[in-house]
């Protein structure tokens, strides 16, 4: 199963997150509930390097199964604010994903 576990501030707004796990939901190469999930957030990190103008902290497996996403702490407003737009729009496709495939994947958030 793919664990997301997602950690917002105060504020509610996404700081982290962390994706571990395979789905398994078919056979290695094709399994799709993973390739939606991989697509989601990489495109989010991808949106975020090139929309926002600044590198997350990543941490990924060597295998596969594993990415950690970290925002900087000395972003500036508006960078995070943009950030979070774009992590928020993640969420909802994960979320998605998971509503209709929840016996592979599960979301928890901080």
């Amino acid at each position: 199963m793919i664990q997301v576990l997602v950690t917002r501030n105060s504020q509610s707004q996404i700081v982290d997150f962390e994706i571990s796990g395979h789905a398994e939901s078919g056979p290695y190469g094709y399994d799709l509930v993973c390739a939606a999930v991989s697509a989601v957030s990489f495109g989010a990190v991808n949106s975020i390097m090139e929309l926002c103008a600044f590198e997350p902290i990543i941490e990924q497996g060597g295998e596969g199964g594993y990415l950690r996403v970290e925002l900087p702490e000395n972003l500036s407003p508006e960078a995070f604010d943009k950030a979070n737009v774009l992590l928020e729009g993640m969420m909802v496709s994960l979320k998605t994903i998971e509503h209709d495939y929840s016996e592979y994947i599960k979301i928890s958030e901080l």
